[in-house]
């Protein structure tokens, strides 16, 4: 039996807590791997704009780089009090199932388990959430990147609830507030559920052995690896690539405002709406009954990830009154799947008086 590759590599550079699965990925390589950054960043979803969600001011004069990750989901400060594990698959592997649903459920159950190991009464709840008590405990992903599926997530040892809050783009102090109580409300850490004494016991290295073990339980026996030149040398080509400002704003050009009339039959418009599958955004012109220069965003996910540069494209030069149509031809094109969105979420978008 070929045993799984097992990365356990402690601290990292913030650049390479991302760029090391993404080299995994693209080299068809499949494995475990586990660390946390040395220092804080902001990463975002692959869909989303950071001009939009981020604060890039503030990242910049308190030296806060800012990823945009190859994954789907929403903008999140990340720093060394979370663990971090990334699993890489091949497609084809005979244990990723089909449906995203049942793909969450099955490889969380690892990260349940540690909780539950040390004394928190973790549980799933769909899409891809890990609660206690309702509240969030685990931030996860999924996403095709080459010939793998990649799955990211975190077990939150402590939160800086106030650099979260601070990262983001607000349209004023009251709603960052109001951003700040929700945080609060609704994501808990080990620190929290534990308290501080028992928290401390809960280092890296012990819950880094504890996720080996509960994801042996499902990809077999693993094998531990150092970064070899292959890795490496890829890990350098991307960041080459990933670290840049033409990678981070390339879905950056958007049009802002609610509902601008430039003409007779010209307007822009900016549209919102919060779907069970997260966040999406709308940016396009009416001309003379048709959308032109439509773009999306959001932090939801799209399988596979070009999925919503094709449905940009199906939407592109197409009447209002046929909107409906084109995003139910959308969904019967190469298995796509929007977790969480439907053609009713897409209309609340492009649904014209």
């Amino acid at each position: 039996m070929v045993k799984m590759k097992l990365y356990n590599l402690g601290k990292v550079p913030w650049y390479e807590s991302q760029l090391i699965y993404h080299a995994l990925a693209k080299l068809g390589q499949e494995a475990l791997v586990l660390l946390s950054p040395s220092t804080p960043y902001v990463c975002i979803g692959f869909h989303q704009n950071p001009a939009q969600e981020l604060d890039l001011e503030y990242c910049k004069a308190n030296a806060i780089p800012v990823f945009r990750r190859e994954v789907g989901g929403g903008a999140v400060y990340l720093d060394g009090d979370q663990l971090f594990f990334q699993l890489i698959l091949r497609k084809d592997n005979p244990i990723v199932p089909k449906k995203r649903g049942v793909f969450y459920k099955k490889f969380l159950s690892p990260v349940i388990n540690v909780y539950r190991r040390i004394g928190i009464h973790a549980e799933y709840r769909p899409i891809n959430d890990v609660v206690v008590k309702k509240r969030k405990i685990s931030g996860t992903g999924v996403g095709e990147i080459g010939d793998c599926i990649v799955f990211v997530g975190n077990v939150i040892r402590d939160f800086d609830y106030e650099m979260m809050e601070r990262v983001l783009r607000v349209p004023d102090e009251k709603f960052r507030d109001k951003i700040k109580k929700s945080l609060i409300d609704n994501l808990t850490t080990i620190r929290h559920e534990l308290g501080e004494k028992r928290a401390k016991q809960c280092d890296e290295k012990r819950l880094s052995q504890m996720l080996v073990e509960e994801f042996q339980k499902i990809i077999g026996p693993t094998e531990d690896m150092a970064m070899d030149d292959l890795l490496q040398n890829m890990v350098n080509d991307l960041k080459r690539i990933m670290l840049n400002d033409t990678w981070l704003h390339q879905k950056g050009k958007r049009k802002l405002g609610t509902e601008v009339k430039i003409r007779s039959g010209v307007k822009v418009l900016h549209r919102t709406h919060k779907a069970a599958g997260g966040l999406m955004r709308g940016d396009f012109e009416i001309r003379d009954g048709r959308f032109v220069n439509v773009s999306l965003s959001g932090d939801f996910f799209c399988f596979p990830s070009n999925g919503i540069n094709r449905l940009e494209e199906m939407l592109e030069g197409c009447k209002t009154d046929m909107a409906r149509r084109v995003i139910k031809e959308f969904y019967c094109k190469d298995d796509i799947e929007t977790l969480g969105i439907g053609v009713e979420d897409w209309m609340h978008i492009f649904e014209v008086n």
